[in-house]
């Protein structure tokens, strides 16, 4: 009489069920301390590995329901179609029509990553090239890069697409606005936050609070100072000297 081990049975069951899992979790469904064992049982479903949290979770690509970027994320641990952080990531910039910023790829994979680009880039597999004071990465091919690079060229000096340009370079804009910031104090803060919310008008508030990391209410009461044109006037002298503050109408 033939023995049938029903343990794939067991997991195929257990990762429906559950949909993702860990290592540890695998061992106490199927009753084992060996990590191989593990790892063949999962061979045999054809498994796919998170990228994200370290790799420690497991499931079945029959399972996943891929975006049109080949991500899938379950309880926010992301997985992908093509393998590893990296692999994505090459697949990715070299399937781009115009290469992609570290900023584009981070909205596409949402986890960080400067690490693997530099990986990438010592070991060839992409191409690095700075544009508009953007590190760019484009696919490692000749033929590619060039069609990439004359696309994102043609990109940048469209008027049209300004909207666009903002968006790619929100994420250096915002590092050096913060470090502008730290230098201001409370009300300057304030007031500054109140006049970019101005310039954009509806939403302004909404919009700048996202960007500095404000409060809305922070930054209303600083629009609401501008526009009455009554702001108190500083002064640098030490408390008690010279005239008192004053109120300056704009």
């Amino acid at each position: 009489m033939k023995i049938i081990n029903k343990e794939p049975d067991l997991l195929l069951t257990y990762l429906k069920q559950n949909k993702i899992a860990t290592i540890t979790e695998i061992q106490i469904v199927l009753k084992t301390q060996s990590r191989m064992t593990v790892l063949r049982k999962l061979t045999r479903l054809d498994y796919i590995s998170s990228f994200s949290h370290s790799g420690k979770y497991y499931s079945l690509k029959r399972t996943a329901r891929f975006n049109k970027y080949g991500i899938w994320s379950f309880k926010s641990i992301l997985f992908s179609k093509y393998g590893t952080l990296k692999k994505t990531m090459k697949f990715l910039i070299g399937e781009s029509s115009k290469g992609l910023t570290a900023f584009e790829l981070n909205s596409i994979l949402k986890v960080k990553v400067e690490d693997a680009l530099l990986e990438l880039v010592r070991d060839k597999s992409v191409i690095r090239k700075k544009m508009s004071g953007i590190y760019v990465y484009y696919s490692a091919t000749s033929e590619s890069r060039r069609k990439q690079e004359l696309i994102r060229t043609k990109r940048i000096i469209n008027p049209e697409n300004c909207k666009t340009i903002t968006t790619v370079l929100m994420s250096e804009i915002k590092a050096a606005l913060i470090i502008f910031l730290s230098t201001l104090n409370e009300k300057q803060r304030r007031l500054y936050a109140g006049l970019e919310s101005l310039k954009i008008g509806y939403g302004g508030d909404k919009q700048i609070a996202e960007l500095f990391g404000l409060d809305k209410k922070t930054i209303a009461k600083g629009r609401q100072e501008l526009l009455s044109g009554e702001v108190e006037n500083d002064t640098i002298r030490k408390s008690g000297a010279g005239r008192k503050n004053i109120k300056k109408k704009f």
